[in-house]
């Protein structure tokens, strides 16, 4: 990572600034949509192609209206078409993940005399300000961030100096979850028996005395993908499972799979991450708030090239584990796949299918306690023999 952080250093003095683009599930129709003085004080509309959860609130130093929204494109914005002078300024961008921000730099202190989304065959976010003294502005602008707006926070998120000589930190990210239920069978969900598993894989792990486990939800809740990479970063991790299992509509599959980054999909993965991603937290140790894509991009694809060889053996490790278990896998036991939850370019990641809920057989194994411990224990087994052999080929590297 020095060597990552020099090269960053100098790509700084001899690269000019790019411009970002928005990439989201929601998008802002321009044409729908409009930014006008009304009365004293100004009328935005915004026609948008889904409901998305949002808020208004205004900050002060200079005066404005700020609008979040979860994933709306707003990279179009600067086209709203625009009457009046109390406007002065018009932007948008990214503001943390999976989250977007569109901000009105105003003439003068104004406060939010209403706000509403209307849905239906069309969805219209309506906001209007009106004028108000300098004293209430303040007042207004100083309130702290609104209750429920945090993003989910992992739970016993360990400081970052217990990586320094401690345990290996294994991120486990179970997933789907809350409105998003994933794989379904019958009564069962893969976003419930994913938890089951990854809380029951936590304490293994944690027994064991050599490990720090997080998940990325513990309970059954909605987590963005990119708040999922959010976690594992902030938690310093080694290493990031995420836990899944699939089902087929039609056909027939089953056992259980590892999935890697395909390496068709990294320069797209790369591009959205740097894109949708806080700009602080692409990779460890780097701050590319103040910078481009372009920056991003070449300090992801060196930090991959070393991650990648990790990522390939972790699997190989993970798949010779389960096999030796004697459990079922998959006639294509390592496979590769577009999966954003393993775009973080500087953290081993893997994707495991642990069976298909279409399979009445790998569907019964899921839900057997006595299964679930057989594969956990191989997972234990393969993370352990992986990390010998990377602490290995380190010290080998330092000779």
């Amino acid at each position: 990572m020095r060597a990552i952080l020099a090269v960053w250093a100098m790509m700084l003095m001899l690269l000019p600034a790019w411009g970002q683009e928005l990439s989201a599930i929601a998008r802002l129709d321009v044409a729908g949509s409009q930014v006008q003085d009304k009365g004293r004080g100004v009328a935005l509309s915004l026609a948008i192609s889904q409901p998305v959860p949002w808020r208004v609130r205004v900050l002060d130093n200079p005066p404005r209206l700020v609008l979040d929204t979860r994933e709306v494109d707003f990279s179009q914005a600067a086209s709203l078409p625009r009457s009046g002078a109390r406007v002065v300024d018009l932007r948008a961008g990214v503001f943390r993940p999976g989250w977007s921000r569109l901000v009105l730099e105003l003439s003068g202190p104004m406060a939010v005399k209403s706000a509403a989304m209307t849905t239906g065959e069309a969805v219209q976010i309506d906001v209007t300000l009106a004028p108000t003294d300098a004293d209430s502005f303040a007042a207004l602008a100083a309130k702290s961030e609104p209750e429920g707006w945090a993003l989910p926070e992992p739970a016993d998120l360990p400081k970052r100096g217990l990586r320094a000589g401690g345990p290996m930190i294994v991120v486990l990210d179970p997933g789907h979850g809350g409105l998003d239920p994933g794989a379904e069978h019958g009564d069962y969900l893969e976003a419930h028996l994913m938890l089951t598993f990854a809380r029951e894989f936590k304490d293994y792990l944690q027994r064991s005395g050599d490990y720090q486990v997080i998940l990325t939800r513990d309970e059954d809740v909605f987590v963005p993908l990119e708040t999922r990479i959010s976690i594992a970063r902030a938690a310093g991790a080694d290493v990031l499972l995420s836990l899944h299992a699939d089902a087929l509509a039609e056909g027939e599959a089953s056992g259980a799979t590892i999935y890697t980054l395909s390496k068709a999909a990294i320069d797209t993965a790369a591009r959205l991450l740097a894109e949708r991603h806080d700009r602080d937290d692409l990779l460890a140790g780097v701050d590319l708030t103040e910078q481009d894509d372009m920056i991003a991009n070449v300090l992801m694809d060196m930090a991959r090239a070393e991650t990648l060889p990790k990522v390939g053996r972790l699997a190989e490790s993970l798949k010779t584990a389960i096999k030796a278990e004697g459990i079922a896998m998959h006639s294509r036991p390592v496979q590769s796949g577009e999966f954003s939850v393993l775009k973080s370019p500087d953290i081993p990641s893997v994707l495991i299918e642990l069976g298909f809920l279409s399979s009445r057989r790998d569907l019964a194994r899921i839900v057997d306690p006595a299964w679930r411990r057989r594969m956990i224990a191989s997972l234990h087994q393969g993370l352990a023999q992986w990390a010998a052999h990377e602490a290995a080929l380190a010290g080998a590297a330092k000779h």
